[in-house]
């Protein structure tokens, strides 16, 4: 009879040990144990929008709104990209490409690792204002279309050259920038303003020549 149970007792042993061995996975998967976190080890927002290093670095992607957050370029709510990432200290007319549609200014004061300064982007899909005749921008490029926003054209501003732009409210233009030249005397007969164009070239700011509408 002692010998029948000294024989068993390896049995119950091996089932007792599978049973807690069980009971340890099931454990670990309520817990989230094993998993992998945002690559990186970055930090995620309550949307579970990851991010790295800095906030909207260069090649990311934001969403809409005016509270923008960083979400992934080929996901639903991208609807512009970082084309460009400065620090404070430059002005973004001095270093933001020329196909920018807007500048998205960053505090850091959301708690996010985040960098201040400011990031260039771009719209992924049309309209883009930073194109020329788009009517935005932080440039003003030959193919803009301006009005004066002072008596004697002192001071200009842009707008878009599209009709139908005019016909969802915005301002009318009243000139258009058809050149660009390094002196006034080089713009053409018909020109009827001058107008200070981005970004400098050969550490000079070209002067643009635009004619009346």
């Amino acid at each position: 009879m002692r010998d029948g149970r000294l024989r068993r007792l390896p049995d119950l042993l091996t089932c007792a040990l599978s049973c807690l061995l069980v009971f340890m996975a099931l454990t670990a998967c309520q817990l989230g144990l094993g998993s992998r976190g945002p690559a990186g080890g970055g930090a995620s927002d309550a949307s579970g929008t990851s991010y790295g290093k800095v906030f909207l670095d260069r090649g990311e992607c934001g969403s809409r709104g005016p509270d923008p957050r960083e979400v992934p370029c080929g996901g639903s709510r991208a609807a512009a990209q970082v084309l460009l990432r400065h620090g404070a200290g430059l002005e973004p007319e001095a270093v933001c490409p020329l196909p920018t549609d807007f500048v998205l200014r960053i505090s850091g004061s959301s708690g996010l690792p985040a960098t201040r300064g400011y990031a260039c982007m771009r719209n992924l899909q049309a309209p883009h204002p930073g194109d020329p005749g788009g009517g935005g921008g932080p440039h003003t490029v030959v193919g803009d279309c301006v009005y004066s926003s002072r008596a004697g054209g002192s001071e200009v501003e842009e707008t878009s050259c599209d009709p139908a732009a005019q016909a969802q409210g915005a301002r009318k233009p009243e000139f258009r920038v058809v050149a660009a030249v390094a002196e006034r005397s080089r713009c053409p007969a018909a020109t009827a303003l001058y107008v200070r164009l981005d970004p400098l070239v050969a550490g000079q700011r070209p002067v643009g020549c635009a004619r009346r509408l």
